[in-house]
């Protein structure tokens, strides 16, 4: 269905599934904060995180929501643990910004002294991600347990 201002009267607004909005590279913050905020609860990735290469990828989001808390998990797998490398930031709001860096996916390979060229690269490519979405109410910041073990970061905010 196209948008006519002469339907608007008449019609009610058009509810779809879940979509994918791509944004050109040279996209600004700033943009990417406006269609989330309009989303309300979509999920945006930007660097690495958007080429949609075979294997695990990262960015999937599951949340759930209990009476005095939400709990969310979020795939990523290949990415970096170093406190230096990773960030998770949730604000009152209910926004969730993730930043970190992927470290699979890279075409040569040093383990144990030898030098491995891959001849498969299915995993998520080496570089700097973001993920961000948003929770479905006002949360407490101040009052979250996290842990990111094995690829997955799961965490627990409780409700204002």
């Amino acid at each position: 269905m196209f948008y006519s201002p002469a339907n608007e009267k008449t019609e009610a607004a058009e509810r779809i599934s879940p979509a994918m909005i791509y944004l050109p590279p040279q996209s600004t913050r700033e943009e990417l904060d406006n269609i989330m905020a309009t989303a309300k609860n979509g999920v945006a990735l930007t660097g690495a995180a958007t080429t949609g290469k075979v294997g695990p990828i990262v960015g999937l989001v599951d949340i759930s929501e209990l009476e005095d808390s939400y709990y969310f998990r979020i795939s990523l797998p290949g990415v970096s643990t170093d406190k230096r490398d990773f960030n998770c930031d949730i604000e009152p709001d209910g926004k969730v910004l993730i930043k970190g860096i992927t470290t699979t996916g890279e075409k040569i390979v040093c383990k144990h002294f030898q030098v491995f060229q891959m001849l498969t690269q299915n995993l998520c490519p080496p570089g700097h991600f973001t993920v961000s979405f948003q929770l479905p109410g006002p949360v407490n910041p101040l009052e979250v347990t996290s842990c990111l073990a094995n690829g997955i970061l799961e965490a627990i905010v409780k409700k204002m």
